[in-house]
């Protein structure tokens, strides 16, 4: 790499009066205010980090800092950190408007909304102002870390760390490397999430990622199964949460999400791979988001919601059919919903193995901390058997050829026993 470093033509500050006296940490840049931004700054502040938060739209990075404030008071409020480390935290974190206000950092992360061309205009604008020594990260949940390392001259230092909403709470961070991405960077990157408490799983940029891409059977069989008529979708998700262990059933945690969001992240991972029949969107998901039916935050998605955000229990299909459930459960895999599901599920995870873009152990823990599945896919591909999976993936593409459940080759090859 090139060790020269051309000075901007503003003055940056110097590091060492953002920085805590006797850290042992260096500057931390994040650039986007949003919820994402603000809990990275509040992140890497708690570790010991000066953080510089910048945010082009003026007077959003210092709303930013007053939120986090807020946030910190609340945690004093409930005991778990004291009044003098809220203070300190705080004051590490200075905000800004411009990227050339930032100091020269270890590491920037970008979280700015889901826009190839604004993350490549940033990303280029970084590379000119930072050191070659500075990790570039982007929070992306869904774009190619090539892509966006397009115009930075050291694209070996761009990397992906995608924190899961809200960061201050949630472990998991995916450590994405791109073609390009120096494993140096990588395995550093990795080191630093886990030393701010962060559970750091490696993966390459594939499209989705792990989470985003092994959840996809989660959501569409489900709403497959509702569509064929099958069962209803308060009895799917009875299925998925009473049955399965999950935490929330797939139809209702597309509400929780919203299924405009959802949708969009599905669409993404579908165009990347092709438009590969196993990622398609559903009509039934589709038109639930072109109607308004977006969920939680509009009142109404699969379900309706009273004015506190509970389930209108006085509505239709909002009440599971238990004794059809009952029925349905240890019947054949194409109307069994939690058996479709869990093969679905270890098929898309085994696929990503063989294809060395995550290590099973790495997807595993990704789910189990990302999405809070009771078990990872790998977990359960052993439990269930492998060989057992790969008879109902091949059922269901009996029942429904064209490409969606196609087994993957290494259910049988006996790599992953």
């Amino acid at each position: 790499m090139d060790t020269d470093v051309t000075e901007p033509d503003r003055p940056r500050r110097d590091p060492a009066d953002d920085e805590d006296e006797g850290s042992p940490f260096g500057p931390v840049g994040v650039v986007g205010a949003g919820a994402m931004g603000a809990g990275i700054a509040q992140v890497a502040a708690t570790a010991g980090h000066a953080v510089t938060l910048v945010d082009a739209a003026a007077g959003a990075a210092a709303a930013a800092v007053e939120r986090i404030g807020a946030s910190l008071s609340r945690l004093v409020e409930k005991g778990r950190l004291s009044a003098d480390d809220a203070t300190a935290v705080r004051r590490r974190i200075t905000p800004a408007e411009a990227l050339d206000e930032l100091p020269h950092c270890g590491l920037v992360i970008e979280a700015v909304p889901e826009d190839l061309d604004l993350k490549r205009r940033i990303f280029a604008e970084l590379a000119d102002l930072q050191p070659p020594t500075t990790v570039l990260a982007t929070n992306t949940s869904s774009i190619d870390i090539d892509d966006i390392a397009h115009e930075v001259t050291d694209p070996e230092r761009v990397l992906g760390l995608h924190f899961f909403n809200p960061p201050p709470v949630m472990k998991l961070v995916e450590v994405v490397h791109g073609e390009r991405t120096a494993r140096a960077f990588v395995e550093h990157a990795a080191a630093l999430m886990a030393a701010w408490g962060k559970t750091p799983v490696r993966c390459s940029s594939t499209p989705g990622f792990i989470v985003n891409r092994v959840a996809r059977p989660f959501y569409g069989e489900a709403q497959r199964i509702v569509e064929s008529g099958i069962a209803d979708a308060a009895t799917v998700d009875w299925i998925l949460r009473e049955k399965g262990g999950f935490p929330m059933g797939p139809l209702e945690l597309t509400d929780f999400i919203g299924q405009d969001v959802n949708l969009a992240v599905g669409t993404s991972v579908w165009e990347q791979t092709g438009r590969d029949e196993r990622y398609a969107p559903t009509a039934f998901q589709r038109s639930l988001v072109e109607a308004g039916r977006l969920g939680r935050k509009s009142g109404r998605g699969v379900y309706t919601y009273a004015a506190d955000g509970s389930v209108d229990d006085s509505v239709d299909g909002s009440e599971p059919d238990v004794e059809l459930a009952e029925r349905l459960v240890g019947g054949p895999v194409a109307t069994d919903p939690l058996a479709r599901t869990l093969a679905m599920l270890v098929n898309e995870a085994v696929d990503l193995v063989a294809r060395g873009e995550a290590s099973a152990d790495d997807v595993d823990t990704a789910m189990r901390l990302g999405t809070r599945y009771p078990k990872g896919p790998i977990e359960w591909g052993r439990e269930i058997g492998f060989d057992v999976v790969a008879r109902q993936v091949a059922e269901l593409d009996d029942a429904y050829p064209g490409g969606r459940y196609r087994p993957s080759p290494a259910l049988t090859d006996g790599s992953l026993r």
